[in-house]
């Protein structure tokens, strides 16, 4: 018997037109210092220019969540969605502080993988903005956080094999994209930070006036200084738990899939039937 992926969101036309819209706008709103020229009246308002993407893309990040759910979200899938993004929320704490300890990351790849890219974007965003309330962790660079967390449980959902890669081929392919991920995400997030640092604060910090060569340097300096550390920590809880624990969760995400059977419409029976 062949199965069949079943996915709790199917991305239709308008889903992937706001996806691509916000995608591209986050792509300039982490890349700015290196997409703007040195003349250029961006520059200028270098210490302004993180709060308004922030802003921007807070916005953004809302209509790709309306959208999705206008699309195809049911009952289920946005009962799903509040599952696990509170379990996500809550593994967010454990270890915050420590080495970059954070088993949120392994559950989004799994779960990305198993529902899909369009569930995995909203339960990144969504798990991120709920562990941020959780955690006092609201600020500028919430924003950032839920586009990067969006694309991280995204990502997993497009990986190949998702019908017939079972077994510990997939787990390893899951476990070396989280470990690749969990650096991606970490030097992501270092673009969104580090233009906060200012010109005079040190010579690794963002400089308006450099040239591209130069400040790429001083940022590759920055993550080295300030994150190398934290996201190893991060890549490597991941890669464990996901090679340990991954194969049951897997398992449970699959059996909640084909139980939930999300495809199928919810009916009510009438009162006399």
């Amino acid at each position: 018997m062949t199965s069949t992926r079943v996915r709790a969101v199917r991305l239709g036309p308008r889903s992937l037109a706001a996806l691509a819209l916000v995608s591209s706008v986050g792509v300039a709103a982490f890349g700015w210092p290196f997409l703007a020229p040195p003349t250029a009246q961006l520059n200028a308002h270098a210490q302004d220019a993180p709060w308004l993407f922030a802003g921007l893309l807070l916005l953004l990040v809302a209509v790709v969540a309306a959208t999705i759910s206008e699309s195809d979200l049911g009952p289920k899938a946005v009962a799903m969605l509040g599952v696990l993004a509170a379990t996500g929320a809550a593994l967010r704490p454990i270890g915050a502080g420590t080495a970059g300890i954070e088993p949120m990351f392994f559950l989004m790849v799994l779960s990305g993988r198993v529902l899909g890219p369009g569930f995995g974007f909203a339960l990144g965003s969504v798990t991120m903005f709920a562990s941020a309330l959780l955690t006092g962790g609201v600020g500028p660079w919430l924003p950032f956080q839920m586009l990067s967390m969006g694309w991280f449980t995204m990502g997993a959902g497009l990986l190949p094999g998702p019908v017939r890669l079972r077994g510990r081929g997939e787990v390893l392919m899951l476990a070396a994209y989280g470990f690749l991920a969990a650096f991606a995400y970490g030097t992501i997030m270092n673009l969104a930070g580090w233009p906060f640092l200012g010109a005079a604060a040190s010579n690794i910090s963002f400089d308006p006036q450099a040239a591209v060569p130069a400040n790429l340097a001083r940022f590759v300096a920055y993550c080295l200084a300030t994150s190398l550390g934290w996201d190893l920590g991060r890549a490597v809880c991941t890669v464990l738990l996901t090679v340990f624990l991954g194969p049951a969760v897997l398992r449970a995400l699959r059996r909640a899939t084909r139980r939930a059977a999300f495809e199928t419409p919810v009916t009510f029976d009438g009162p006399g039937a």
